[in-house]
């Protein structure tokens, strides 16, 4: 049963959104944080990033033993690993206790994440295939964006235990909806690829051949330096506007925004990739964009209280674009890590390998960002640390080019 329609891919979609709700649950309750559990600055970094540690560890292994795992199996797992997690941190006495509840928060959005590409595949036809993974792609902006504008509401009306309690219910239902609807690992016939992964040779096989390949090297190490500046930026956002003086409110809907439209960025990826577009060209645009956003929206930030600075709406427009057109970027890697896989039966190894980069960006670069701000005694040197990501990005975006002309 290969081709369900397109259904059963939509809620693998969904389910996608639900695992990032637990990774954007957690930026609009940092000021609430502070002061009921008494979180610093950097634990705020490491609690934004402790969720992406099973990836930064398991990201390849999970690539690698995704077939055999069950696809299925593999995404209802982390479901209920989610909610499971959700409850529980919901009773959490301290920061230490969230702390580790994150990183099994972070296993199960792994869990969830992991297997989707794959699913998708197997769910939908061809030439259908490209446009239901870019949309997958808009998974994590659309679920930050959803939780950055939701938490500051529920968390008012009802505590922040009660926005972690309400989204293991959420997570649950959804459980139980791939359950219904998303065919069981049984009735998809094995690929010759799954077959053949069963065999510990094939495995390390599959394994040598995407590590001594440098298009998988590539792909991940651009994922990294993107992800690390996003989470981070989007992450703090709230902080930043509660420091700020801004309403709650207004800094719930101005970051849901900013998250929101990374979802612009990754599907217009798909659609200009068709119509020729070299990807190069994408990528040297969203780092480049990403850079002069960071710079223009946080260098003058100190700035402003003496009126020399941008305006205010200046600097969150340079955000707004920043996250806009690097969503380009996520979307463009998703394709290039199938272009550049070296064979049909590393497709997910390669997955797996850019996902373990993507993770170890998003755990480095909150508790960097906190940690230049903390010692610079505010926000207006953290460009510094996307800057650098972007410069990065732009190498590597070079190299990508070369690997693609060969």
């Amino acid at each position: 049963m290969k081709h369900q329609g397109v259904q059963p891919a939509y809620v693998v979609i969904a389910a996608g959104v639900a695992a990032a709700l637990h990774v954007g649950k957690l930026s609009p309750a940092l000021p609430v944080l502070e002061r009921a559990l008494g979180v610093t600055l950097l634990q705020a970094g490491f609690l934004l990033s402790l969720v992406q540690l099973a990836g930064m560890v398991l990201g390849l292994a999970v690539g690698l033993a995704a077939d055999g795992l069950g696809l299925r199996r593999s995404m209802l797992s982390g479901l209920l690993l989610l909610s499971l997690a959700s409850l529980l941190g919901g009773w959490a006495q301290d920061a230490y206790t969230l702390l580790a509840l994150r990183a099994l928060e972070g296993l199960g959005f792994l869990l969830v994440s992991m297997p989707a590409p794959s699913l998708i595949r197997h769910l939908v036809d061809p030439q259908r295939m490209s446009v239901m993974l870019g949309l997958w792609g808009t998974y994590m902006p659309l679920g930050t964006a959803l939780a950055l504008l939701c938490g500051p509401l529920v968390i008012a009306l009802s505590g922040w235990e009660f926005w972690w309690w309400s989204l293991a219910a959420l997570t649950l239902g959804m459980a139980w909806w791939v359950w219904r609807v998303v065919p069981s690992d049984q009735l998809r016939a094995p690929s010759p690829v799954s077959v053949a992964a069963s065999t510990q040779r094939a495995w390390i096989l599959r394994l040598s051949q995407t590590l001594s390949a440098p298009g998988p090297w590539l792909v991940a190490l651009s994922f990294a330096v993107y992800s690390g500046q996003w989470l981070a930026v989007i992450g703090f956002l709230p902080t930043i506007y509660a420091q700020a003086g801004v309403a709650g409110g207004v800094s719930a809907v101005l970051t849901a925004l900013v998250a929101a439209v990374n979802m612009v960025g990754n599907i217009a990826s798909g659609r200009l990739l068709a119509r020729g577009v070299q990807p190069q060209v994408l990528l040297y645009t969203g780092f480049a964009v990403m850079g002069l956003g960071t710079l223009l929206a946080f260098f003058v930030w100190p700035l402003a209280a003496e009126g020399t600075g941008l305006p205010v709406t200046v600097r969150f427009l340079a955000v707004l674009v920043f996250s806009m057109v690097g969503g380009m970027i996520p979307g463009t890697l998703f394709s290039l890590a199938v272009r550049l896989a070296p064979g049909e039966g590393t497709v997910s190894t390669t997955v797996g390998w850019m996902q373990q980069w993507a993770s170890l960006g998003q755990f480095v670069g909150p508790p960097l960002v906190a940690w230049v701000a903390s010692s610079a005694g505010g926000w207006h040197w953290t460009w510094t640390v996307t800057g650098a990501c972007s410069g990065m990005g732009l190498l590597l975006a070079w190299r990508l080019g070369l690997r693609i002309r060969a």
